[in-house]
């Protein structure tokens, strides 16, 4: 118990879910910074619903092999959402990172879930810095013409 209110695998629980809202969270601050489409909310419920659905299927089939499945169909819902994301423009597709930022969110929740909280951290630090140090790498030494804001 915690503090005599909280049983200590409740408060487990919910650190979890505030993991995720939190690793979610500054991966969409960065979309919304580069005004993406899915951005600080879409980032957040993604890797918090993976993170629920892990820990409810784990909890409710828990010594079963159906956890398994649950965690396989949350990132074939999740693959739903991410293509969803992508648009094809004449002679352009967009969206693409869009889509594969949703994606990993969803692995940080279910790394988050799985209380790997040294792999969420670590995968969390690489999304970040591909997302902004990289984006503006590339600004520098692509050969396209810069971003105006419409391609991924």
């Amino acid at each position: 118990m915690i503090l005599g209110l909280i049983p200590a695998h409740e408060a487990q629980l919910a650190l979890n879910v505030f993991l995720a809202a939190l690793f979610g969270g500054l991966i969409g601050i960065e979309r919304e910074i580069d005004k993406r489409p899915a951005g600080l909310r879409t980032h957040m419920l993604v890797c918090v619903g993976a993170a629920l659905f892990a820990m409810i299927g784990t909890s409710y089939f828990a010594n079963s092999d159906d956890v398994s499945r649950v965690w396989q169909n949350i990132l074939t819902g999740v693959g739903f959402l991410g293509a969803g994301a992508v648009f094809k423009d004449v002679g352009t597709v967009r969206g693409l990172t869009t889509a594969a930022g949703i994606w990993v969110v969803a692995a940080i929740g279910l790394a988050i879930a799985a209380q790997l909280y040294f792999l969420a951290t670590i995968a969390e630090v690489i999304v970040l810095i591909t997302l902004y140090l990289l984006r503006r790498f590339e600004s520098r030494v692509s050969p396209l013409p810069p971003d105006d804001g419409t391609r991924e």
